[in-house]
């Protein structure tokens, strides 16, 4: 996705002001050192010292946690992410790695190959229970996109006094989380890398997960504890899972987990979109449209960092 697509989309929503796109790191050095808002995957800390005139930074991705955001509070620049951009299509891939485990659609593509007629089991998701992990933008998209398919839900975030559009909220108490998981029949992770969610897929988990229940990882890869994951599907402790997201990542050609038919990954692709940079500028634009007329940080859409 051509970063100069993402230039004229800013362009045509902030006719009024000047927005360049860097070629070369030099280039980005002289732009950055007179630049207002500065936008990117990511920004060098002896960047952020050089960008005295910045105001905000507008990271192009949801997760910030590889931003100096220190450094850039320290300097006078708020921070923002694209939070949200991605919910539908995550929500989408989300359904489809599900329907395909439920319609046992990977078997029938191999029996397509074969052009072998020959029917075959597969089960319904009617009645089933989802367990998505994260309430936050992603999660929420996928919650309403289960809603036509007569589920279950259960929500797991930080803050479960907020509720949620699930039919059932809890929060991170390994308790609660490994009694819903008992009854849990696809757990969708759908949460950023915390010091609660790193690792909160591990054996005992699985252990916990009934024997036929299906893992679908959209959020991070140490959220699951990988070695865990490979006891498990040697085992058959669980149905399958679905890997947007791996640990370690990319994941290697020899690692086990490639070799599970009854695993899929793709590789980090969920959050492709061609409406991303469409989406995106809508927010920077409306963020720079806010500073222009005096918002202080706090009114900024997706602020991740206020300015010290």
């Amino acid at each position: 996705m051509p970063a100069a697509d993402y230039a004229t989309e800013l362009r045509d929503r902030l006719p009024d002001h000047t927005v360049r796109l860097a070629g070369t790191p030099s280039e980005e050095r002289e732009l950055a050192e007179r630049a207002r808002i500065i936008t990117s995957v990511d920004i060098d800390p002896e960047l952020v010292e050089r960008a005295t005139d910045m105001e905000l930074f507008a990271g192009v991705a949801a997760g910030y946690g590889h931003l100096p955001l220190d450094e850039m509070a320290a300097q006078g620049a708020a921070v923002t992410n694209a939070s949200g951009i991605h919910a539908p299509n995550i929500a989408e891939q989300v359904l489809s790695y599900v329907l395909t485990f439920t319609r046992n659609l990977r078997e029938g593509l191999e029996r397509q190959n074969r052009r072998e007629w020959r029917h075959y089991q597969a089960e319904e998701f009617k009645d089933s229970t989802v367990t998505v992990v994260g309430l936050g933008a992603i999660g929420q998209a996928i919650v309403q996109r289960l809603n036509g398919f007569e589920v279950e839900t259960i929500g797991v975030r930080y803050t479960p006094e907020k509720g949620g559009p699930t039919d059932e909220v809890i929060g991170f108490d390994r308790d609660e989380v490994h009694d819903v998981l008992s009854r849990t029949d696809y757990l969708v992770v759908a949460a950023p890398l915390t010091d609660a969610t790193r690792g909160l897929v591990d054996a005992d988990a699985f252990e916990t997960l009934p024997q036929d229940a299906y893992l679908v990882n959209v959020g991070r890869g140490p959220i699951v504890d990988s070695d865990a994951l490979v006891s498990a599907l040697q085992s058959n402790a669980i149905g399958g899972a679905a890997l947007d997201v791996t640990d370690p990542e990319p994941l290697p050609q020899d690692h086990p987990l490639w070799r599970f038919r009854n695993v899929i990954i793709t590789p980090h692709n969920a959050g492709h979109s061609p409406a991303h940079w469409d989406r995106l500028a809508d927010i920077v634009a409306g963020n720079v449209r806010r500073l222009d007329e005096g918002a202080t940080p706090g009114e900024l859409e997706n602020l991740v960092r206020a300015p010290e």
